[in-house]
């Protein structure tokens, strides 16, 4: 790994030295009160369906015997109420597209229903006694008749709350991106140094004007910092947790680094999370591979100064 004076000042004399630093200062969590819900992104979920929820409204407190006719009316004038009702079971149509419903326990056959909720036809008679069936072993006929909430729209702000948990994942890596390019955005505002997040080759070359081959198609580097002498390329991930996964990304990110300096540019991993405590092997191996491996105390302390400037 190239010596900066970063490592100077740390009093870090040898690779080792640099790799236990970097363990010992990795942080717990990067996690804000916004990371565990989104609440505008919930609310305006349900408000999407406010109409249909409205329709649906009608039906609480119905008897059995009343419910079902009116329900069939109701999806036969307002095709998208079927929408709604997925919601109600906090199912995705997407996620309904990909999974097949028994039909049959006793010959145990199966049946994609993505269809039956999405298309806008008016029901035929098979199709009616297949909502009717849904509608009955879900348990929404019994919600319904018992009338246990008194608005369908409140009640799927909360379903969409608890669909939002889904995303967590996701957001973990957004937050750390977000972290990150608060950095990346001062650092290159004070050098004058131009920046793309979320960079293709695409973009790169628009932007630039510099030829970048990707190792994969769908590759998008989370920034390319252009200076006057070179493109650095700088990847992100936080892993709070262990597992399989950080053995893989520690391998990926060797290959990545040779495949960009290959090119005759250079490439920075950024990473963080005391999830590497259960895969210090493979990081450090990829460590002593690399040229730039760093946590986000490292990167708080400066050391991007010393490298691109």
């Amino acid at each position: 790994m190239k010596r900066i004076n970063y490592y100077d000042i740390k009093k870090l004399e040898t690779n080792d030295d640099v790799f236990n630093y970097l363990i010992d200062t990795l942080i717990e969590s990067i996690y804000t009160w916004d990371y565990f819900t989104q609440f505008d992104k919930c609310i305006s979920n349900a408000e999407k369906f406010k109409k249909e929820l409205n329709l649906l409204n009608t039906l609480l407190g119905l008897s059995e015997e009343e419910i079902e006719d009116k329900l069939i009316s109701i999806i036969n004038e307002h095709a998208n109420v079927k929408k709604a009702l997925l919601l109600l079971i906090a199912l995705r149509p997407v996620k309904l597209k990909e999974t097949a419903i028994i039909n049959d326990f006793e010959i145990l056959t199966s049946s994609n229903k993505f269809e039956l909720f999405t298309k806008k036809d008016i029901l035929t008679k098979e199709e009616e006694k297949d909502i009717l069936y849904f509608f009955k072993e879900t348990g929404l006929e019994r919600f319904f008749v018992n009338k246990e909430v008194s608005s369908l729209l409140d009640y799927c702000k909360g379903v969409e709350v608890g669909l939002d948990t889904n995303a967590r994942k996701n957001r973990s890596g957004q937050t750390m991106e977000s972290i990150c390019e608060r950095f990346v955005e001062e650092f290159c505002e004070k050098h004058n140094f131009n920046y793309i997040v979320q960079a293709t080759s695409k973009r790169i070359k628009e932007e630039f004007n510099i030829e970048l081959k990707m190792d994969k198609m769908e590759r998008r580097i989370d920034y390319a910092i252009k200076t006057s002498s070179n493109l650095y390329l700088i990847e992100v991930n936080y892993y709070g947790s262990g597992g399989s996964k950080l053995k893989a990304t520690a391998g990926e990110y060797k290959e990545l680094s040779d495949f960009i300096k290959s090119q005759g540019y250079r490439f920075i991993w950024i990473t963080d999370g005391k999830g590497w405590n259960t895969a210090k092997a493979p990081l450090k191996e990829t460590f002593e591979h690399d040229d730039y491996i760093f946590n986000l105390n490292m990167i708080k302390d400066g050391v991007l100064e010393e490298i691109i400037k």
